[in-house]
């Protein structure tokens, strides 16, 4: 059976990033992909200059009409937009006992500009990080939601740390905005801790990078895959998309949804512990 995978995030009407990037993950990683759409963004690669949250009712019921009648395997969120519609959200996914829930901590986009209101911050570690199988930040997402500068690999441990310890089921800490010449991506799940090293690629076609990675792991997850191949499938992925981005756009251009989701030499290789 296809497995069902729900996307509780924002439209990007430029299509790299929110609903649309994840819904092309989703296709690429053999899955069927639902929709809770939060916010209309107005966004194109050079920016975002509008963006108008969707009524929580409707944010409520789009969740439960999905859920009543496609149950996910798995799910994401992405972009939440208010304080008010990451606490509709925290509900319905309690009421309707959603599982596998990769949380990527959207708060500001790519081109810098802020996709999620500051009083909605606390809100997310209070009524999502705990329910979360996984969350996945990058470093400036990492310090706002911990308090404290995250700024090398010893900060991103300890912030992946502290996420499990405010109950977060695992930490994904997302190296892209190192200041180095290697990414580096660290998972804790709370006892083991698993390490990503690749070269930093010169690239500005970074546009939907974090929405692709939590929908690819969303994906990996609803397949019934163990979380750490989960994690290293969408890592590979949004490599190779990045580096086989097309160029669009004059700004942060997308990825190149395109590539294939499994490289056949990873299948079934896993990171080494550290």
């Amino acid at each position: 059976m296809l497995p069902v995978v729900l996307s509780i995030a924002g439209s990007d009407s430029g299509g790299g990033a929110g609903i649309q990037a994840d819904l092309k993950t989703f296709h690429a990683f053999h899955t069927f992909g639902t929709t809770a759409v939060t916010a209309v963004t107005v966004q194109n690669t050079l920016g975002v200059t509008g963006v108008h949250p969707v009524p929580v009712e409707t944010v409520r019921d789009q969740i439960a009409a999905v859920a009543s009648d496609l149950r996910p395997a798995a799910f994401k969120t992405g972009m939440l937009a208010t304080a008010e519609l990451v606490e509709t959200v925290a509900g319905s996914i309690r009421e309707l006992g959603l599982r596998n829930y990769v949380l990527d901590p959207v708060m500001v986009a790519t081109s810098g500009d802020r996709l999620l209101a500051a009083d909605a911050e606390r809100t997310i570690v209070q009524a999502l990080v705990p329910q979360s199988t996984l969350v996945t930040p990058n470093l400036d997402e990492a310090a706002i939601l911990v308090g404290f500068p995250v700024r090398g690999p010893d900060e991103m441990r300890r912030a992946a740390e502290t996420l499990v310890s405010l109950g977060a089921g695992a930490a994904l800490l997302k190296g892209g905005h190192l200041d180095a010449a290697e990414v580096v991506d660290i998972l804790f799940d709370g006892t083991d801790w698993h390490e990503w090293r690749r070269p930093k690629l010169g690239t500005t076609s970074t546009h939907g990078t974090g929405c692709t990675l939590s929908a690819g792991i969303a994906a990996g997850l609803a397949h019934g895959r163990p979380l750490v191949e989960a994690v290293a499938d969408a890592l590979g992925f949004v490599n190779r998309a990045l580096v086989a981005a097309p160029g669009l756009g004059g700004g942060h251009g997308p990825l190149n949804h395109l590539v294939p989701a499994r490289a056949p030499s990873t299948v079934g290789a896993r990171s080494a512990d550290v």
